[in-house]
C-alpha cells in the first residue's frame, strides 16, 4: 500500500479539469467533465472514473466533440425545455438546463429536460442527484451507440441504455439507482477484458450470434439485455422516449454516425423531473415521510438500498481521500504532462 497515492476529491477534481484544458476544452466543459468523472472515482465507480479520461481524449483528438462547445439553453415557458449542447459533451449542457428543469417542476408538478446534439460517456446519477438536491424526483435517460442485441437477436440494435431514478430525502442522502438496460455496462466488459477475466454466462454473443464469456469476442459481436425480454422492452422504451421523442439519434444511428465503438457517442438525453408535493396535493400524508416509511420496510428486512456502496465508499474518500494505484497515478500524471500526445 506504500505505493498508493491519497488525494482528495478535490485535488483530483482540479488535476482532471487540468488534463482537459489541455487537451483544448474550454475551461467550463473541462470543469463539467472532470466533475462527473471525480465523482465517479469518489463513489468507488472504478468503470465512470479515471478510466473514461482516456475515451474522452481519443474522441476530442478525432474531432468527434466540440472542445468550445458553449450550450444554449431555450426556454418557451412551458414543462419542455430544451439545451443544444452544440456538439460538446452532455454535462455542461446538463448543468446549464438543471436549475430551470428543477424550478419549472416545482411550479407545474412535473417538467422535462431535453439535450440534444451532445456526446456522453458519462454515468447518470450525478445527473438524478443533482435534481434530488433541488428537492425533487428525477428520471433520467438516454441510448448509447448499437451493441445491445434484442431478446432473441443476433446482432447488435440497442445501445446499453442507461436509467437512472432519483428520490430527495430530507436529512440523508437520496434514493438513486442507475442501471444500464443490458446486462453490464459496456466499460465493465473492458475492464475485464483488460484484467484478463471471463465474463458469467448470459451477458453477451460472439459476432455469429453464439453465447460467449470472452471479453474480446463479446465486444465484437453484441451485449445482451437484462431480465430478458423485459430489459429489451424498457431499453427499446429508452430508443423512442430519447431518442425518436427528442428528435436526436437512436443507438444505430448514433452507431453509423461514429462508425466506431472505441469513442464517446454522440445522441441526446431526456430529463423528467416531479415535485413529490405537487403531485401529492390534497392527499393525506407527508409524501417524504410515506417514502421514509417504506424505506424502514425494505432496510428493517435486511435488504440494501441502491447506492449506499457508492455512499460509503463516498464518506470514505471524504475522510481519507482518493486512492490511485500506482498504473493509476502515473497514467493520469501522463496525460497531466501530454495532454492530447499521451494518446500517441
Amino acid at each position: 500500500m506504500s505505493d498508493v497515492e491519497i488525494v482528495s476529491i478535490e485535488t483530483l477534481g482540479e488535476r482532471i479539469a487540468a488534463v482537459f484544458r489541455k487537451a483544448g476544452l474550454s475551461p467550463d466543459q473541462a470543469r463539467a467533465v472532470a466533475r462527473v468523472i471525480a465523482a465517479g472515482e469518489r463513489d468507488g465507480c472504478k468503470s465512470h472514473g479515471l478510466y473514461r479520461i482516456e475515451g474522452c481524449l481519443k474522441t476530442l483528438a478525432a474531432g468527434k466533440v466540440v472542445a468550445d462547445a458553449d450550450p444554449v439553453v431555450h426556454d418557451d415557458g412551458s414543462a419542455v425545455i430544451r439545451v443544444e449542447a452544440g456538439g460538446g459533451f452532455s454535462c455542461l449542457a446538463f448543468e446549464r438546463g438543471a436549475p430551470l428543469l428543477a424550478e419549472r417542476a416545482r411550479s407545474l408538478g412535473l417538467a422535462a429536460l431535453v439535450i440534444n446534439d451532445c456526446t456522453h460517456f458519462s454515468a447518470l446519477w450525478p445527473e438524478v442527484e443533482s435534481l434530488t438536491d433541488h428537492g425533487v424526483a428525477a428520471l433520467a435517460m438516454c441510448p448509447s451507440y448499437a451493441t445491445v442485441a434484442v431478446t432473441g437477436g443476433d446482432r447488435p440494435l440497442l445501445g446499453t441504455n442507461p436509467l437512472a431514478f432519483g428520490w430527495p430525502r430530507p436529512g440523508t442522502a437520496p434514493y438513486v439507482f442507475d442501471f444500464a438496460t443490458s446486462v453490464a455496462a459496456r466499460g465493465e466488459i473492458e475492464l475485464r477484458r483488460r484484467a484478463g477475466e471471463t465474463l458469467p454466462e448470459g451477458w453477451a454473443i460472439d459476432a455469429e450470434g453464439r453465447p460467449t464469456t470472452d471479453p474480446t469476442e463479446a465486444l465484437a459481436g453484441a451485449m445482451l439485455p437484462f431480465g430478458g425480454h423485459k430489459g429489451s422492452a424498457i431499453s427499446t422504451m429508452i430508443e423512442l422516449l430519447a431518442g425518436v421523442m427528442i428528435g436526436d439519434l437512436t443507438s444505430t444511428g448514433a452507431l453509423d454516425r461514429l462508425g466506431t465503438t472505441t469513442l464517446a457517442p454522440a445522441h441526446g438525453e431526456l430529463i423528467l423531473a416531479f415535485s413529490p408535493e405537487r403531485f401529492a396535493a390534497g392527499r393525506p400524508g407527508d409524501p417524504f415521510a410515506r417514502a421514509e416509511a417504506l424505506f424502514e420496510a425494505i432496510v428493517g428486512q435486511g435488504a440494501r438500498l441502491p447506492s449506499q456502496r457508492r455512499y460509503a465508499a463516498r464518506a470514505k474518500a471524504a475522510k481519507d481521500g482518493i486512492a490511485l494505484t500506482p498504473a493509476e497515478a502515473a497514467q493520469l500524471r501522463r496525460f497531466e504532462t501530454l495532454g492530447l500526445a499521451a494518446l500517441g
